[in-house]
This record gives C-alpha cells, structure tokens and sequence, in this order.
C-alpha cells in the first residue's frame, strides 16, 4: 500500500510511522509537569507515555533514578532498532550507517567506565545498543580487563582498524580523548563513504552528513575556546568533510583570541544568525550548545518538509527521541541531586 520497496527503500512507509511515533513525543508542558513529580511519579509517568515495556520490564532489577536511565536509554534503542527493522533497500542501508554512531557512543561509555572503576551494572545506565554490536557483544567488551583488549575487539567487531599511532599515543598518554577523537572522525569519514550520492535521497542524506559536520566541528572549537585553548591542539580535533567550515576557517577559528572575536569570520556560515547570541564571552558553555542542538533540529525539520520522501525525517525523529530522553535523565538526575527546578529546566532543551 505504501509505496516502494526493494532496491530504492520503502520511504513513504518508513516516513509515515516515523510520523505517528514523533507525534506521540512528549510536548514541553510533560517536562513541566515532571519537574513537580518524585522519582516514582516520574516512573510512572513515562510508563503512561510510551516507555511502559521498559519499566515493567527493569522494574525489580532497578528503582528511581537508575530505573528511569536504564529504561529510557532501552526504549531508545529498541525503537532505532525497530525503525530499521522495518526499512528496506538503501533506505535501510542509510539509516544502519547513521545507527553506528552509537557503536562509538557505546565504546567511549565503556572505556570512561573501566577508568573510573565503575562495574558492569553501572556502564549499562549509559548504552544504547542500537548501533551493530548488540548487549550481548557490548558486555563481552565490558568484560575484559583492560582498556586495550577492548578497543582491539571492539575493532574486530564493528571492522575497524584503529592505526597504530592512535594506539600509542593512547598508550603513552592514557588520555582517552585521543581515542574519542579517532572513534568521532572514523564514524563520519565511514558515513560518508558508505553514502554513495548516486540518487536524490543519497544527496540529500549526504548534505545533511556535511552540515552535522560543521556542527560538531564548530561545537568541538567553541568548547576548548571557552576552556582558554587553541590553535594546533583544536585543530587536532577538527573532523573532514563538513559543508562549510574548511581547514582554512577552521585554522582562523582556532586561532581566535576568544569567542567573540570569531564573530566576523562565522559570519560568513548560513547557520550565523541561529547561533550569534550565544557568540559572546559573557554566555555559558551551555547556551552554545543549546544554540548549535536547536539549529541541528531546525535543520533536520526544514529538511524534511522540503523532501518528505527520504531519511530526513527518519533522523529527525530520531534527533527528537535523543532530545526527549535527554531531557527525562536530566529531570530525573536533577530531582535525586535536588537542585533548584529552575536550574534544571534551564537544562532542557524545547
């Protein structure tokens, strides 16, 4: 009934549950409400909207705040998993290539966790298995006793080979924001690859990939400036590929004295106007963030009422689902902590 299978992917189906399953997304007023709930309440809650598998579930194993990130992070990634289950064609080869990045999300939980000491159970609050490594194969990688074998069979499970150098450096320094570094340009320079822009959907996905890119990449420059770094280590960080922040902007950014002396060279980017109130030196780290995350969402819906028809809307369901779990965890250990509501809610983001 819906469209096209086989080779091409069956996007109207896809795209029309993608619909159904963004509408039942919790509106803002549910984060308000939330915000007056206890930890139980909140339990409750999110059982009534959507999360229910999942907490009866981990109801038993887990209780409060470990309850709701254990289940939240599940309920992600079964509905990812479910999403392309259901997709066909190359449809479903985009959306499995966009997935991995949770294989490194996965990877750098588990090898933060190993460092801190933290055991098993605690790791599992923090994966969403809804990349190619399944629990199973994300819990043999947390069983082995050091940072090194995991890295070296994470490399054989997902195919990649992580070169030497980085393994050395990572060696020598201990430092795990070398392998971070690598696992972040490895998923992008593979994307990219793996989307060949033979067909209109492909180009689509691909600009959508390149303006990600710059996202991070300016995101990534605006949080080491913020930290009094630059020059040649931020460009260490700077990812290839993005659609118009370039080595050479990149290198001037880097540069910069401070944040709002890079004003006149972002100017030049399209997204400057989404973000130039938080170019001053006098806002957080988290207005930054929350600046450049509204536009990566206004980008993915623009896109996808210009072309209805493709993966973008299957990405913007997902970037929204990210954002609404997000937003649960942050209430959810905002409450346990007992900070002030207000500071909580100016945590989220809406």
């Amino acid at each position: 009934m819906f469209g096209r299978k086989g080779k091409k992917g069956n996007y109207a189906y896809t795209v029309a549950r993608v619909k159904a399953k963004k509408s039942a997304l919790l509106k803002e007023d549910a984060y308000s409400k939330m915000l007056m709930m206890s930890l139980p309440e909140i339990s409750r809650f999110i059982s009534e909207s959507g999360y229910q598998k999942e907490i009866t579930e981990l109801t038993g194993k887990y209780n409060g705040v470990d309850l709701i990130e254990h289940a939240t992070y599940a309920n992600m990634a079964n509905l990812f998993k479910g999403i392309l289950d259901s997709a066909e064609g190359e449809l479903k080869d985009m959306i499995a290539a966009d997935l991995e990045r949770w294989d490194a999300w996965n990877l750098k939980v588990i090898l933060r966790g190993k460092s801190y000491g933290l055991d098993m159970e605690q790791m599992k609050e923090d994966l969403v298995p809804a990349g190619k490594l399944g629990l199973a194969q994300l819990e043999t990688l947390m069983g082995y006793g050091s940072e090194e074998e995991i890295i070296q069979a994470y490399g054989k499970f997902v195919d990649l080979a992580i070169p030497q150098n980085v393994l050395a450096t990572y060696g020598e320094e201990k430092n795990l924001a070398v392998i971070e570094d690598y696992l972040d340009k490895a998923y992008y320079e593979r994307l990219l690859l793996n989307v060949d822009p033979s067909s209109r959907p492909k180009r689509l996905f691909q600009d959508f990939i390149r303006n990600e890119i710059d996202i991070t990449n300016l995101e990534t420059i605006l949080k080491l400036k913020k930290e009094g770094i630059t020059g040649d280590v931020i460009l260490g960080y700077y990812i290839p590929g993005g659609a118009q922040i370039d080595k050479k902007l990149a290198t001037q950014l880097a540069n910069a004295d401070s944040v709002s002396a890079m004003a006149n060279d972002l100017a030049q980017l399209d997204f400057y106007e989404d973000i130039k109130d938080a170019l001053d030196d006098s806002k957080s780290l988290k207005d930054i963030v929350a600046a450049l995350t509204k536009y990566h969402r206004k980008q993915a819906k623009t896109f996808t009422h210009l072309y209805p028809l493709s993966v973008i809307p299957v990405i913007d369901f997902m970037i929204h689902k990210e954002t609404e779990v997000n937003n649960i965890r942050i209430i959810a250990r905002g409450i346990e902590s007992g900070l002030d509501k207000e500071i909580i809610k100016g945590l989220l983001v809406v």
